[in-house]
């Protein structure tokens, strides 16, 4: 795509942010040399016309012939690459907040309120005692 965009002599090109769609074309219209220009979906649809998703396209190279696009924020490679990271990271930890939760639920079903006794159930003494529940451990 970026090679036949040039072969027309294209030199720049507008894509609206909507979802991650936009993130592989982003970075292979770049490392041909294009000029890219990230665009807020809700910008485009700011600007008086008629604009419906058949004609979106040629709705944003009008705006962007005309200069009526403002690129939005777009960090450099290595600084996009430590937010993925960041933000990746952040999920995780979200995800294993969740999964304690979702532990601390359990053992409260099973009637064990294992949170009174120790700060930490996925510390180190919390986990001795739950993989000793889980191996079929009744002594306390």
């Amino acid at each position: 795509m970026a090679q036949w965009l040039i072969d027309l002599g294209v030199q720049t090109a507008a894509i609206e942010s909507t979802g991650v769609y936009w993130v592989p074309v982003y970075a292979v219209l770049e490392s041909h040399g294009l000029e890219v220009i990230l665009v807020n979906a809700r910008q485009a649809r700011s600007v008086p016309g008629r604009k419906s998703d058949v004609n979106d396209a040629q709705w944003l190279q009008r705006l962007h012939a005309c200069g009526l696009l403002r690129a939005s924020f777009r960090p450099g490679r290595q600084i996009a690459a430590l937010r993925a990271y960041l933000r990746l990271r952040e999920c995780h930890l979200e995800y294993a907040a969740s999964h304690i939760q979702h532990m601390q639920k359990a053992l409260t079903f099973m009637n064990l309120q294992l949170h009174h006794v120790v700060s930490d159930i996925t510390g180190e003494t919390g986990m001795q005692i739950i993989r000793a529940i889980a191996g079929g451990e009744r002594d306390p």
